[in-house]
């Protein structure tokens, strides 16, 4: 069945993704896909974008801000690059994106079609469709500007769009799942994401379908002068529907800093403990990738549980920008010697998985499986501790943000990050 599974609140940020980091979240994201579709096959894959939280997820261990609007455009985008050279292998393809870019889906859509063998044309119709539906159908506030269409050779498929409201400087994000969809207008998504901004007009509720089916008995009775004549009397007198009660919602913040009350620090302590028994020369003879450090052990647990945690592990999605970092040195820089170590760990295990050995892959989810069970039992640092001690050594792993290279500290009061946010009174 077509499920709605959740909401989110994400403010609207400016801004652009370096070259640097794009390069990278592209080949990151791309190897995290195949290791999904590898173990759990391509429509798990489909499955967990549709999920608004393990998206909002995917995104922060990337790199990017972990809660603003932008995540959508850039995981959306990396994907759409990283993806392409592997689309004949994997079977997935990512269509459209943002603006201009969004237009031209049905166009992707029927050369691809063409291409593998599934109805172009019918999904170029179905991306139509989708759009109308949340830009006209669903009547929130929130302007759509960004399309996505992630389709696979078999004709199924994942669509994410997101909309913004400029006036109160936030965001809605809504995710369709093919599976299951029998109706595009009658409850069709997997969620929406966005703040409640009052009185919505949702004619894809079920219980709006008396509503549908009377706009067209109108339409036949009345034709559009009648109608008009119809709305001047009934103006302002909008009915709003019930509420939908029993969905996640993920509630993104306004502050851009991570603090403790974004982070299940008990799932952050079970990664770290694990890091601290594999690496790191047991590690490096787990995945047989010499030299492979603790810190990036740390990186790999987080990026492991993205592989194989199931919805109830990604409830915080802060947690896991404390894999790579942020491009706006939020929670602190990007370690890119630790991001580019992740990368070549996952691609290397997904190559021998590829030609039958399993052991590299299977120790990343073994990884997971022990920051598990850790969890329930270890201590560790504070998060603004936790914090401060990689800003204070970013420098040690090529730590980098959109301000440049982060220098080495002075002395041990005078490094980058010593700020207010970085510090044990953060609230």
């Amino acid at each position: 069945m077509v499920r709605r599974s959740g909401s989110a609140d994400l403010p609207l940020h400016n801004g652009r993704v370096p070259a640097w980091l794009g390069q990278r979240m592209a080949r990151l994201g791309a190897v995290i896909a195949e290791a999904i579709a590898h173990h759990y096959g391509r429509d798990e894959f489909l499955r967990r974008l549709s999920h608004p939280f393990w998206f909002q997820s995917f995104g922060a261990v990337m790199g990017m801000d972990w809660h603003s609007s932008g995540v959508t455009t850039s995981v959306i985008g990396a994907l759409k690059r990283g993806l392409a050279p592997l689309s004949g292998e994997l079977g997935i393809h990512v269509c459209g994106g943002r603006g201009r870019h969004s237009r031209q889906t049905p166009l992707e859509l029927t050369t691809i079609g063409e291409r593998v063998g599934f109805n172009g044309e019918a999904l170029a119709r179905a991306s139509r469709l989708v759009a109308k539906v949340d830009s006209a159908a669903v009547q929130d506030g929130f302007d759509l500007y960004l399309h996505g269409f992630i389709v696979t050779d078999d004709g199924k498929w994942v669509v994410i769009q997101q909309g913004m409201n400029g006036d109160t400087r936030l965001a809605r994000r809504y995710h369709w799942l093919s599976e299951g969809l029998k109706n595009f207008v009658e409850a069709p998504h997997a969620a929406i994401d966005g703040e409640n901004q009052g009185e919505i007009i949702n004619l894809t509720d079920r219980r709006a379908e008396a509503s549908r089916g009377r706009q067209l008995d109108l339409l036949r009775d009345l034709g559009p002068d009648g109608i008009v004549r119809e709305m001047a009397e009934v103006e302002g007198k909008t009915q709003r529907l019930p509420s939908q009660p029993f969905l996640p919602h993920l509630v993104m913040p306004a502050h851009h800093d991570v603090r403790p009350k974004d982070v299940m620090l008990r799932r952050l302590h079970g990664a770290l403990a694990a890091a601290a028994d594999c690496g790191p020369k047991d590690f490096g003879d787990l995945l047989l990738v010499p030299g492979v450090g603790a810190r990036t052990v740390r990186s790999l647990a987080m990026v492991a549980e993205v592989v194989h945690g199931a919805p109830c592990r990604f409830a915080d999605p802060a947690r896991f920008s404390l894999a790579h970092g942020g491009k706006d040195r939020r929670p602190y820089p990007v370690p890119i010697d630790v991001y580019d170590e992740t990368i070549e760990v996952l691609k290397s295990a997904v190559r021998k998985a590829k030609l039958g050995n399993e052991d590299r892959l299977e120790a990343l989810r073994r990884l997971d499986e022990q920051a598990r069970r850790l969890e329930r039992s270890v201590g560790g640092p504070s998060l603004p501790e936790f914090v401060a001690e990689e800003m204070r050594r970013s420098h040690e792993y090529a730590g980098r943000s959109v301000f440049g290279w982060e220098p080495a500290p002075a002395s041990e009061t005078d490094w980058p990050g010593a700020g207010p946010e970085n510090t044990a009174t953060q609230q």
